[in-house]
C-alpha cells in the first residue's frame, strides 16, 4: 500500500534496528568484591537480611570457632563494602542463634525465637528500629508458642507467620504454623501443619509456600507445600485485626526484673504431646522426584528464596561441590515447573565459599556472603573464617520482573491485557487503549499516524543489507515506498510514554510537521509496541503480541529506543514461552540486543533439539550469516548419535519411546492439590508427585 504524505510532506524514517553481531567471549560473570571494616565471622544460624537503602544486617549467631553465641548488630554499606558494628540501645536483647529477623514496614526488624548459650529454645519477640538503633519488647497476649530455633517467618498483612522449628531437649522437628498480629501483639492458636526446619517460607498468590529443610528423617525434603490463606477464614486473620485475646498467666512471658527472661534458666518448653487441630483451609503439596531441570536437591549447599513471583535454588561451590555441579534454577508458582537460569560456571569463580544468602526488598538482586579460601590469615581480617566476599547476582538479566509486577501471575496479566476481566489501567492510558488504532473519523481522538513494514517484507538477507547502510541519506521515507496499513495513535501518549519521541517532538523534527512516521519494523511487531505505549503490558493479547515473535521484535525495539523496562517485559515472556518453532528467531533477535543469557538459552535449546529446530519456518527465515552462526554454537567436537548407537548409550528405551508414560500416570498421587494429572503432558509428569 502505498501512502502518500500528509501537506505535501513526506513521512519521517526512524532508524532501523542493527544487524546482530558476534558475541565476544568475554568474563561476563558477577564479580566479587571484598569488604572491609569490622568483617565478622563466618557465623552459624544468624540472621542475615537485606533492609533497603543498600544494607544489609546481621544479628547473633553461632562462632564455631570460639564456641561463642552472639547478639551483636553489624551493617554492611552495599555502597562502601563497609562492615561496621552497629551501637545498639534500649532492651538489647540476649544471645542467640537460629532466629528469625524479618523486615516489618521498611525499618524494622521482628526478631522470634533462636537458642542460647545455654541450649534454651526462646520464643521471644523483639523489635529493632533500624534509624535509631533501639531495641524493645512489645508486651505479648495471646498462646505464646513453643520456643524454637530454625524456623521459618514471614509477614503477611501485619501477621507474622511462623513455621515449624525445631525444640526440646531431644532437638523435636515441630509441625505447627501460628501467628502474631503485629497490631495487636497477640498470637493465634497453633495449627498442626507439615514437620519441618531449616526451610524457606513465602507468600504469593494469597496462599502460604514452603519449600526446602529438611524432615522427620532428617533428609532433604524434595516438596513443595502451600496453604490457601484468602480462603481460610477459621484462620481468623480478618478478624483478629484490632481484636485482644486473653491469656493465662502461665501462657505470657515471665516478668522482666533487670534480666532478659527468655536467656534465664526459667525458659520453659511445654508439652510436646499436646494435640494441634488440623490447619483450617486448603492445604497442598507436590514432590519433585527428577526432572532434566530439577535442583538435585540432596547435595551442594542450597539457597533459597522467594523473588519476583517465582522461588530461586541456588546450589553453591564448596569443598566436595564444584562449579560445573552448581546452577541458578527457579520453580514458576503459576505452572510448579522448574527452570534452569544458569550454570555454575556462568555465576561463580573456584576458590570462594558461600555463607549466607539474602535478596532486596524489590526481588532484583541476590546477595551473597561469604570467603576467600585462597587468602591466607592475617590480610586485614579478610582469611577463610570471615565474611569478606560479597558476589551480587542481578536478576533482572534473567528476565524477573521484580516484586511488584511478579505479584499478578502470567494468567492474570494475560487476563488483563486482553480486556476480559477488570482491568489495572487508570488515566489516560486506560481510556484512550479503548480507541487504540481507530482512524480519527470515528471519533477516537487520534492525531497521528505511523507505517511499518509489511509482515511479509521477505528477504533476510536484503534486510540485513538495508539494515547495514547508513541511514544519513535516507531521513525521509521516499514516496514510492511500499507500506502497512497506517496505525492510529494520540500524540500525547507518544510523548508520555517513549522518550525517543518525545525528544523528536521537542526539536521539532519533520515527523512533528507532518504528523506522521514511519518505523521500519514489522507492522504486527510495530502495532503490538504502540499498544504496549498505552497499556505497559505486552501479555498475549488476542489482537495485539498474541504471537511470541512480536515479543522478539519488540526485544529490538526496547534496545533501539533504551526501554528498560520494556526489554524486561521482554526476556521474561521470551523465556517463558521459548518453544521449538520460535527458539531459532528469540535466538537471533537475543544476538541483535546483546542479551547474553537469553542468547546462550536459546542456543542451548536449539541444540536439544536441532533436528526439529532446522525444519521450523523459523529458523528458514533467518539470513545465512546467523544460521552459520547458530550452527558453529555447536561443540567443535560434536556428532549426531543416532539408531542403534544411540540405543547403547541407553538414551534410546522405553521411556524414551513414551511406553511408560501411563506407568508415570498411574504414579501420581492426587490429593488436595487440586490439579487434573491431564494438564501434563508426559514431559511434564516427569519428576512430580502431587499429594
Amino acid at each position: 500500500m502505498n501512502q502518500s504524505s500528509v501537506s505535501g510532506q513526506q513521512p519521517y524514517l526512524m532508524p532501523s534496528s542493527p544487524a546482530a553481531t558476534r558475541r565476544s567471549s568475554a568474563d561476563d560473570r558477577p564479580s566479587i568484591k571484598k569488604a572491609q571494616g569490622h568483617v565478622p565471622a563466618c557465623l552459624v544460624n544468624a540472621s542475615v537480611t537485606y533492609v533497603g537503602n543498600d544494607q544489609i544486617y546481621a544479628f547473633g549467631g553461632f562462632d564455631q570457632y570460639t564456641d561463642e553465641v552472639y547478639n551483636h548488630v553489624l551493617k554492611l554499606d552495599l555502597q562502601t563494602l563497609h562492615w561496621e558494628l552497629v551501637d545498639n540501645y534500649g532492651d538489647i536483647p540476649g544471645v542467640r542463634m537460629g532466629h528469625t529477623a524479618t523486615l516489618y514496614q521498611g525499618d524494622k526488624l521482628i526478631v522470634f525465637g533462636g537458642e542460647n548459650e545455654h541450649r534454651e529454645y526462646l520464643s521471644d519477640v523483639v523489635i529493632f528500629d533500624i534509624p535509631t538503633s533501639t531495641w524493645s519488647q512489645p508486651e505479648i497476649r495471646g498462646p505464646i508458642p513453643r520456643g524454637r530455633n530454625r524456623h521459618a517467618a514471614v509477614i503477611y498483612e501485619d501477621n507474622l507467620f511462623i513455621i515449624g522449628g525445631v525444640t526440646g531437649e531431644h532437638s523435636v522437628i515441630l509441625d505447627s504454623l501460628t501467628y502474631l498480629d503485629l497490631k495487636t501483639w497477640t498470637w493465634s492458636r497453633t495449627w498442626n501443619f507439615t514437620p519441618r526446619f531449616d526451610h524457606t517460607a513465602w507468600v504469593w498468590g494469597g496462599r502460604l509456600w514452603i519449600f526446602g529443610g529438611l524432615g522427620p528423617d532428617m533428609e532433604r525434603t524434595t516438596d513443595i507445600w502451600w496453604l490457601d490463606l484468602k480462603n481460610s477464614p477459621s484462620l481468623g486473620i480478618a478478624a483478629s485485626q484490632g481484636s485482644t485475646l486473653s491469656s493465662s498467666p502461665s501462657q505470657q512471658l515471665p516478668g522482666r526484673s533487670g534480666s532478659y527472661a527468655p536467656n534465664s534458666g526459667s525458659v520453659q518448653v511445654r508439652n510436646l504431646n499436646r494435640r494441634k487441630p488440623a490447619t483450617p483451609g486448603a492445604v497442598s503439596s507436590l514432590r519433585f522426584q527428577s526432572g532434566p531441570h530439577v535442583p538435585a536437591l540432596f547435595s551442594g549447599t542450597h539457597f533459597q528464596g522467594y523473588a519476583s513471583g517465582v522461588l530461586l535454588d541456588l546450589i553453591t561451590p564448596s569443598e566436595t561441590v564444584r562449579t560445573y555441579e552448581c546452577n541458578l534454577s527457579l520453580l514458576e508458582l503459576d505452572t510448579l515447573r522448574w527452570q534452569r537460569l544458569a550454570d555454575g560456571h556462568e555465576i561463580f569463580k573456584p576458590g570462594y565459599r558461600w555463607h549466607y544468602c539474602t535478596v532486596n526488598a524489590d526481588g532484583t538482586r541476590v546477595w551473597l556472603l561469604g570467603c576467600d579460601l585462597n587468602s591466607g590469615a592475617g590480610q586485614g581480617g579478610s582469611d577463610e573464617n570471615h565474611m569478606s566476599e560479597i558476589l551480587c547476582i542481578d536478576l533482572e538479566r534473567y528476565g524477573l520482573l521484580g516484586n511488584e509486577m511478579g505479584a499478578i501471575s502470567p494468567d492474570q496479566r494475560k487476563t488483563l491485557a486482553s480486556g476480559s476481566g477488570p482491568t489495572s489501567l487508570s488515566g489516560l492510558g486506560a481510556d484512550l487503549a479503548a480507541v487504540f488504532d481507530q482512524a480519527p473519523e470515528s471519533g477516537s481522538g487520534a492525531d497521528f499516524i505511523i507505517t511499518a513494514n509489511r509482515d511479509d517484507d521477505g528477504d533476510p538477507d536484503a534486510m540485513v543489507d538495508a539494515s547495514s547502510s547508513s541511514q544519513s541519506e535516507t531521513t525521509f521515507l521516499s514516496p514510492n515506498a511500499d507500506t502497512s496499513p497506517p496505525i492510529h495513535v494520540h500524540r500525547i501518549i507518544l510523548q508520555l510514554r517513549w522518550p525517543h519521541f518525545k525528544r523528536l517532538y521537542s526539536s521539532r523534527m519533520a515527523e512533528y510537521h507532518a504528523n506522521r512516521m514511519h518505523i521500519p519494523e514489522p507492522y504486527s511487531v510495530v502495532r503490538a509496541f504502540l499498544y504496549y505505549l498505552y497499556t505497559d503490558s505486552i501479555s498475549g493479547h488476542p489482537e495485539y503480541c498474541s504471537d511470541i515473535i512480536d515479543a522478539a521484535g519488540m526485544l529490538v525495539m526496547a534496545n533501539l529506543y533504551d526501554m528498560p523496562k520494556l526489554r524486561l517485559l521482554c526476556v521474561n515472556r521470551l523465556s517463558r514461552e521459548l518453544d521449538v518453532e520460535n527458539a531459532a528467531i528469540v535466538w537471533e533477535r537475543a544476538g541483535r540486543t546483546n542479551e547474553e543469557w537469553l542468547m546462550r538459552r536459546a542456543a542451548q535449546f536449539c541444540l536439544a533439539h536441532w533436528g526439529r529446530i532446522v525444519r521450523t519456518d523459523g529458523f528458514k527465515s533467518l539470513n545465512k550469516q546467523s544460521m552459520i552462526e547458530l550452527c558453529e554454537v555447536a561443540d567443535t567436537e560434536g556428532r549426531i548419535i543416532t539408531g542403534s548407537e544411540l540405543e547403547m548409550v541407553g538414551v534410546l528405551g522405553a521411556d524414551g519411546l513414551g511406553l511408560n508414560r501411563d506407568l508415570k500416570r498411574q504414579q501420581l498421587a492426587l490429593g488436595n492439590a487440586g490439579i487434573d494429572d491431564d494438564d501434563y503432558d508426559g514431559e511434564d509428569l516427569e519428576g512430580m508427585e502431587i499429594s
